[in-house]
């Protein structure tokens, strides 16, 4: 099971802040979305003719849109922060990385000193045969 970790000051901090920043985008895409839909709807004659409120409702419309466009950025670079956060804070994770990749390197280690004292052990025996055959020759 996944034990609760106790995070320093910093990174509490900063989780809320992530966590109040996207309530803040979420509430911003909401509330324009629901503006722009109320200002869709046709109303009865005011004061203002009807072609002057057109105008005004399409730039409220323009300006909330782009309001949404923001927050929905403003979300990518949360995501973007919290990776970074996630990759740069996983101790664990990285700890286990290392530690598989380090039982890597340890193993081929092993298996290389295997072949090259297998290696030194052939060599050993065919020096010691050609010493043998040198010094029994009649031509030294």
């Amino acid at each position: 099971m996944a034990t609760q970790r106790v995070l320093p000051q910093s990174k509490e901090t900063l989780l809320q802040n992530y966590n109040k920043r996207l309530k803040d985008d979420i509430k911003s895409i909401l509330d324009n979305f629901t503006e722009i839909i109320k200002t869709a709807k046709i109303e009865d004659e005011t004061q203002v003719s009807r072609a002057t409120q057109g105008e005004q409702d399409h730039y409220e419309m323009q300006v909330r849109a782009a309001n949404i466009v923001r927050a929905g950025e403003s979300l990518m670079k949360l995501v973007s922060d919290l990776k970074q956060f996630l990759i740069l804070n996983d101790f664990p994770s990285v700890n286990e990385a290392i530690s598989l990749h380090n039982q890597q390197l340890r193993s081929l280690q092993e298996e290389c000193d295997k072949k090259l004292i297998s290696l030194r052990d052939e060599i050993a025996i065919d020096l010691y045969e050609l010493e043998e055959e040198y010094y029994s020759s009649r031509y030294k």
